[in-house]
């Protein structure tokens, strides 16, 4: 299993594929998939011996003091194996990534424990999630 950064448009279909995966991004389609890539300042996968990307996640940035961590997933098939850890250990100490103050993401409560073994804190003060849901 070897890393790689910055997926080109070539993954996309692979990418959806996880994507179908999770409860989160059941309704995305090949096409969003490609724009996520194109949008992301950061893109890391991790792909087999087969060249078949089996873990994937994503980043925005302004390069000082947020990066908001998207789409931690792994293949249903290789989860267990620490791909989730190596994908978030690969954010945290990328070197274009080495200047920003706070690393955030939001998950679910089953998987608060692994972000939180990765130092990760589940509230930040008295700090609230806000969304505006655009049709």
């Amino acid at each position: 299993m070897r890393l790689i950064e910055q997926l080109s448009p070539a993954y996309r279909d692979q990418l959806h594929q996880l994507y179908l995966q999770a409860w989160w991004a059941l309704d995305r389609t090949p096409e969003q998939a490609e724009r996520c890539l194109a949008g992301s300042q950061l893109t890391i996968g991790i792909v087999d011996d087969d060249g078949r990307l089996v873990g994937f996640t994503r980043v925005l940035t302004d390069y000082i003091f947020k990066a908001l961590i998207f789409d931690v997933i792994v293949d249903r098939e290789q989860r267990g194996r620490g791909l989730g850890e190596r994908l978030i250990s690969h954010v945290k100490s990328h070197p274009e990534l080495s200047r920003v103050r706070h690393f955030e993401l939001y998950c679910k409560e089953e998987v608060h424990d692994f972000y939180v073994a990765h130092d990760f804190i589940g509230q930040a003060g008295d700090l609230q999630l806000m969304r505006y849901t655009a049709r």
